[in-house]
């Protein structure tokens, strides 16, 4: 039993924390036809260098597994940006003074916000149609982002968010 609500507590951890992604995509597109990619020239992330070569790193291995490839005259070109925002925790703890008489309620109650703001993440992916120049596919996606975590813990923040990402390629229609 003390198992299972170790278990139990563990999964709410986790699935509060895991990156939300929107897809969109051109309906037109013939998404078969694309085997190669190139990571966009002028690629300007918002983020450090060494968080730009974690992204890089995942996003590279993910297309990979998407069965692309990198090339010099590539079918698709990649471009991501990232935008950092903060929402206030919406944890929080209630205090309410309450009384009672003779048919009439009276109460007051307040709530006491708990740590502070938390820092997101928002990625944009775009893939681009190296050819006709036009952005066929996007994902966006907002995750939790801790800006004093470890090295190995970042690359694994990452990892999460491209294949939260890329679980969207190619669309399903």
């Amino acid at each position: 039993m003390k198992a299972f609500k170790i278990l139990l507590v563990f999964i709410l951890l986790v699935s509060c924390n895991t990156p939300r992604a929107v897809y969109d995509y051109d309906q037109q597109t013939n998404f078969s036809q694309y085997n190669s990619y190139a990571i966009y020239q002028d690629l300007r992330t918002g983020l450090n260098e060494l968080d730009d070569r974690r992204l890089l790193n995942s996003l590279e291995n993910q297309l990979q597994q998407k069965n692309l490839s990198p090339s010099e005259n590539p079918d698709l070109f990649v471009n991501v940006y990232s935008e950092e925002y903060r929402e206030p925790n919406r944890s929080s703890v209630g205090i309410g003074v309450g009384g009672t008489g003779r048919n009439v309620g009276v109460g007051v109650s307040g709530g006491i916000p708990l740590g502070g703001p938390e820092t997101f993440l928002r990625l944009t992916f775009d893939l681009i149609d190296a050819k006709r120049d036009e952005l066929v596919w996007q994902a966006v996606v907002d995750s939790k982002f801790d800006w004093d975590a470890s090295p190995e813990r970042r690359q694994a923040t990452f990892d999460a968010i491209v294949a939260q990402a890329l679980k969207g390629y190619p669309p399903k229609k």
